[in-house]
């Protein structure tokens, strides 16, 4: 029976289990990956420099995980932290990668040249917006979540993910069909 992961995180504080931590980076890994990827734009190799740093700090700071959200928010609150600090040293802009959320797709199933449209829209977003519609409508976190995730509000996350969601629909509808 595969454990949850609140029972790998039980072995980890119990017996400082390194298997058990390395079940959750593979099970979150991907997950953590593809937001940084998303918001350091095209610089994949920078994306998993981040992700490594992610976990590395998730692993020395496990005994801070409270469990009053899922293992995984905990996660994406420090890869944005990771992903933040990197940005403040480098004063670069953020984005979306299109090649990573291309191949997170099954390529007969999905339009090309709407994955590259969306990604381009999506770029086009203010980065708290940009920030909070990946967040809730790709990696699926619930706006409490993202709100925890970007120490907001949770208002502010509503408000975000909608102006966001509606200038994504202004500007595709604005392009027309391809």
């Amino acid at each position: 029976m595969e454990l949850t992961d609140a029972g790998l995180i039980a072995r980890v504080l119990a017996d400082d289990d390194q298997h058990a931590f390395g079940e959750l980076v593979r099970r979150h890994q991907s997950s953590v990956r593809g937001l940084l990827r998303q918001l350091t734009r095209t610089d994949i190799a920078l994306a998993d420099d981040l992700a490594q740093e992610t976990f590395l700090r998730a692993y020395k700071n496990i005994r801070s995980f409270r469990g009053e959200a899922r293992f995984s928010t905990w996660l994406y609150r420090i890869a944005y932290n990771c992903f933040r600090e990197d940005a403040r040293r480098r004063k670069e802009l953020v984005g979306v990668d299109e090649k990573q959320l291309q191949a997170e797709h099954d390529p007969r199933t999905v339009d090309p040249g709407l994955i590259h449209d969306l990604m381009h829209a999506l770029s086009l977003l203010p980065l708290h917006e940009r920030t909070a519609v990946v967040l809730c409508c790709q990696n699926g976190l619930s706006h409490d979540e993202a709100a925890r995730v970007l120490d907001i509000p949770l208002g502010t996350v509503k408000t975000n993910v909608l102006r966001g969601r509606e200038k994504l629909k202004r500007t595709l509808a604005a392009w027309g069909p391809n």
